[in-house]
């Protein structure tokens, strides 16, 4: 024989409570009857009374359990509206010094305190979407099945579709399954619809509703490469301007002296051995440089 469940014996909680409050006022109910009925009264003061004690039994009983069950319905409503997102909505006769002022206190203040997680969580999430469309780097997010969930600006670029197109596509249909198997320490050579070159990789995980994600994160190092270059141009550039001007200096020196020589009127008579010397010295000099 099946067994009927058990949860079909239990009361729900308003018709506990007004059980409770029936087993309260019940004996008081039924002496009062008793003593009406088998009294020495007349049969219209029985009734009159009948009546009204009955209907007092009923109004309260009704009341008792109106006032319980509207309440907690309006709790209810409240919570259900907070779990739906709908912060706007507030519990009157919240507060005083009574139990249930307190509870709907809670419940208003629990509101207010979601409606602000909210508008922060809008806030970061509206901020951290603008970094993403306006860092030139490559951002990419899969999901366990490697399918694009989230791409942002740059990436669409370099991809050479607009997002609509591209998620849902796997990383080798998007060029990208060479990069889950790359040395993120070394630059990686790809060629993309909308650019090309050497690219440094970086991976991550992270987990959204419960599931690991790979976060995919491509930069394009050819400019920084080239940028190196150049500044390695000027400075070797640099370097050899400095070392001609040491060469040079000495040089001009003796040529200045030698050029006054040469001005003398009379020259001197030995003005051709001194010449000599200053050549030598020019040449000392230069070849003590180079060395």
């Amino acid at each position: 024989m099946n067994r009927i469940p058990k949860s079909r014996y239990r009361l729900s909680h308003e018709g506990k409570l007004t059980s409770l409050t029936l087993g309260a006022a019940a004996p008081a109910v039924v002496v009062a009857l008793a003593l009406l009925w088998f009294g020495d009264y007349s049969a219209k003061v029985q009734w009159t009374l009948t009546i009204l004690i009955v209907a007092c039994f009923i109004g309260f009983i009704s009341s008792a359990r109106e006032h319980i069950v509207h309440p907690l319905q309006t709790m209810s409503n409240l919570l259900a509206a907070l779990r739906e997102g709908d912060y706007s909505i507030r519990a009157r006769d919240a507060g005083g010094d009574n139990a249930l002022g307190e509870v709907l206190l809670e419940i208003n203040s629990l509101g207010e305190t979601l409606r602000r997680q909210r508008l922060g969580a809008f806030e970061a999430t509206a901020l951290l979407r603008t970094i993403m469309a306006e860092i030139d780097v490559a951002v990419f997010t899969f999901d366990p099945n490697r399918r694009l969930r989230l791409v942002n600006r740059a990436g669409e670029t370099l991809l050479g579709e607009p997002m609509d197109k591209l998620l849902g596509k796997t990383a080798k249909e998007l060029g990208l399954d060479a990069c889950y198997d790359a040395d993120e320490d070394e630059p990686l050579t790809l060629s993309f619809p909308g650019a090309s070159g050497r690219w440094g990789i970086r991976r991550s995980t992270f987990r959204e509703q419960g599931l690991p994600h790979d976060l995919l994160v491509l930069t394009d190092l050819s400019r920084t490469l080239r940028e190196e270059e150049r500044r390695a141009w000027q400075r070797l550039v640099r370097v050899l301007g400095h070392e001609m001007n040491n060469s040079l200096a000495p040089i001009k020196s003796l040529a200045a002296s030698l050029e006054s020589l040469l001005r003398r009127d009379p020259p001197p008579a030995d003005w051709k051995d001194d010449a000599r010397t200053v050549l030598n010295l020019c040449s000392v000099s230069w070849i003590w440089n180079q060395g």
